[in-house]
């Protein structure tokens, strides 16, 4: 099974700039891309920070851009996001019982979890007891079903500073919730950065958000520093025995062309 992943459009009112790029632009390259390389994915997931400042404007031009997709699509919130002006333009997206944007999709391959991170007009994440309770729940009913994690703010370290101090919080709460669990692998948000590696032995990535991205600064604590470095979104083969993803720089049309022997050149 194949899924897409895009994360941190940071969509502002179409027709206006953010951090000199145009984001909604960016969005629209992305959504060419799938269509035209990865129509056949079962579903697409967005990590949060859907808009940057909450415009309803925003997100009504996300919804037009995501209706452009044949496929299933599961946008989550992330810290820049507001529900109310998300669920104007998104009626029909994932709800649980409370009003936050979580759900469950079971598939033969197993139990894919959307959660909600969002603790509005706060940057770092939070996962309430409400939501605490909805995912235990969910982990309960997969019962011995592999399942797979989908969330915007990490709940580790990614050893960046600015981005650590605006992690979910409280994280041994988290990791709790999902200790001695089947979970395949986490996708998450927020970093604007590739990073792949492990956390309490789940496999996890993410990758470089549409807009802008988050340099690879070690030391700057704050503010977060902002890098115009390609945008990319991912797409992962989900297999019984095996999690395969790619980042792929949907911008780049470069690749060699040989033209003799040895000798190779670009071609646009």
């Amino acid at each position: 099974m194949k899924l897409v992943h895009i994360t941190d459009t940071h969509l502002v009112t179409p027709g206006q700039s953010l951090y000199q790029t145009d984001p909604y632009q960016r969005l629209a390259q992305c959504i060419d891309d799938v269509i035209a390389n990865h129509a056949d994915a079962a579903f697409c997931v967005l990590t949060g920070d859907l808009a940057h400042k909450g415009e309803p404007a925003a997100y009504q031009g996300l919804a037009k851009q995501l209706a452009r997709l044949a496929m299933p699509v599961y946008p989550l919130l992330g810290n820049h996001d507001f529900r109310a002006p998300f669920r104007e333009a998104f009626p029909n997206a994932l709800r649980d019982e409370h009003g936050f944007v979580q759900g469950v999709l079971k598939r033969d391959e197993g139990d894919f979890l959307f959660l909600d991170t969002l603790d509005e007009g706060v940057n770092g994440g939070k996962y309430c007891e409400k939501r605490e309770a909805w995912l235990r729940a969910r982990l309960d009913e997969a019962g011995k079903r592999p399942v797979y994690l989908f969330m915007h703010h990490p709940p580790f370290s990614i050893r960046i500073p600015c981005v650590d101090r605006i992690a979910l919080a409280e994280p041994e709460r988290f990791a709790a919730l999902v200790k001695d669990r089947d979970i395949r692998h986490l996708f998450y948000g927020h970093v604007h950065r590739p990073v792949c590696g492990s956390w309490r032995g789940i496999p996890v990535s993410t990758m470089r958000g549409l807009n802008h991205q988050v340099p690879f600064d070690l030391h700057t604590v704050t503010p977060v520093p902002k890098s115009h470095e390609p945008p990319a979104y991912a797409v992962a083969f989900i297999d019984p025995d095996q999690v395969t993803v790619h980042f792929h720089d949907y911008l780049d049309r470069t690749t060699l062309r040989r033209v003799g022997e040895d000798h190779y050149e670009y071609v646009r």
